[in-house]
């Protein structure tokens, strides 16, 4: 049998699991970091420094959701 057929076999079979990937009980949550508050005043300048519509400004707002649903894992 070819390798790759093998593989596509592998991956076709996967996807006939029928347990949840996502157990509760098995979940690890990931650390919040902590940031004093003078590194996020100086952090808030510097994000009020960049230009309107900016790629970074969207990617801060992703990972402040993300550190939101960290601290939600954990408690």
């Amino acid at each position: 049998m070819p390798i790759h057929t093998l593989c596509l076999a592998t991956i076709w079979l996967t996807g006939c699991a029928t347990g949840a990937s996502d157990v509760v009980s098995l979940r690890a949550c990931p650390p919040v970091v902590k940031f004093c508050g003078e590194f996020q005043v100086r952090a808030a300048e510097e994000l009020a420094l960049l230009p309107e519509g900016s790629a970074i400004v969207e990617m801060l707002s992703d990972y402040a959701v993300m550190r939101e649903q960290a601290r939600g894992c954990i408690r």
